[in-house]
């Protein structure tokens, strides 16, 4: 799990881009293989579940998707199995082994590079695109435009409210971290908070800066290592605003690494709560 969530962050952080071969004359796909989580849980949120005939591994959510067939995990996957699926496209990620997207085009199947979001809006943008690829364009832009309605609520519930420091913790040994152009970094912002690191992307930080920065919050992702252990391990430093306040929180890592528009606006919620609970969100 490590390795896939810490991978899924390189590539949110370093990739922009638009999704290569996703527009045209093609008719809505029928048979879909997803070879991204967070691909394969916005297909049901566009209730195409009933197309995917084909997903990674790691495609744990919604619970529907575990008896999908199983094509392989983010980064390596079964060429002949995804061909003996008939697939009428195939979604990969920056993370899909560019020689399986080369011989999946060889053989004449369609293939469509998904790009992970740098915010909130690139996160609608992707969304939207799926909406075109599966022929449910409205349904996508319902839900989007409610995802947008529901954070301009939130923000404006936030008008006047200090922001406080934050710092995320997203692996261990070593001690890793999301700066600047993320959409982890577009979160805390939204959610009234500011990012103690400066950096951009994906950031390899060490204990003595962040006790140097002393965030007022610590949100802690279970990446592959024990969340619970790591906030038991920052207990001790007893002069961080964080401990003293007993401000440090663990965040499913699907929520905060895979966010759909609806997940989102679902983590915002819960951030702005750990940030500004007197704000009554």
């Amino acid at each position: 799990m490590k390795n896939f969530f810490l991978s899924l962050f390189l590539a949110a952080m370093f990739f922009v881009g638009g999704v290569a071969g996703a527009l045209g004359s093609e008719k809505p796909a029928e048979r879909i293989v997803s070879l991204g989580p967070v691909i394969t849980e916005e297909l049901y949120l566009l209730s195409s579940g009933d197309k995917l005939v084909g997903c990674t591994t790691w495609c744990r959510r919604p619970v529907a998707a575990r008896s999908k067939a199983k094509v392989g995990n983010v980064q390596e996957i079964n060429v002949e199995q995804v061909v003996a699926l008939k697939p009428d496209i195939v979604l990969a990620t920056v993370l899909t082994d560019p020689k399986a997207v080369a011989q999946l085009r060889a053989v004449g199947i369609r293939v469509v590079e998904v790009p992970n979001a740098k915010d909130f809006e690139g996160i609608c943008q992707v969304f939207l695109t799926l909406g075109e690829i599966t022929g449910k364009e409205e349904e996508a832009r319902r839900i989007v435009d409610e995802a947008r309605q529901k954070i301009k609520v939130l923000k404006q519930k936030l008008s006047g409210v200090p922001a406080v420091k934050v710092f995320v913790q997203v692996g261990a040994n070593p001690l890793v971290t999301i700066g600047q152009e993320s959409f982890v970094n577009d979160l805390i912002g939204s959610a009234g908070g500011v990012n103690i690191v400066k950096a951009s992307g994906y950031v390899q930080y060490s204990r003595e800066q962040v006790l140097l920065s002393d965030p007022d919050v610590m949100l802690i992702s279970n990446m592959g290592f024990d969340g619970a252990k790591e906030k038991d391990s920052w207990r001790k430093f007893l002069s961080l605003k964080a401990v003293a306040a007993n401000r440090i929180f663990i965040v499913d890592e699907y929520l905060l690494c895979s966010p759909t528009p609806v997940s989102f606006v679902e983590t915002l919620s819960m951030v702005i709560h750990y940030l500004h609970p007197k704000a009554g969100i």
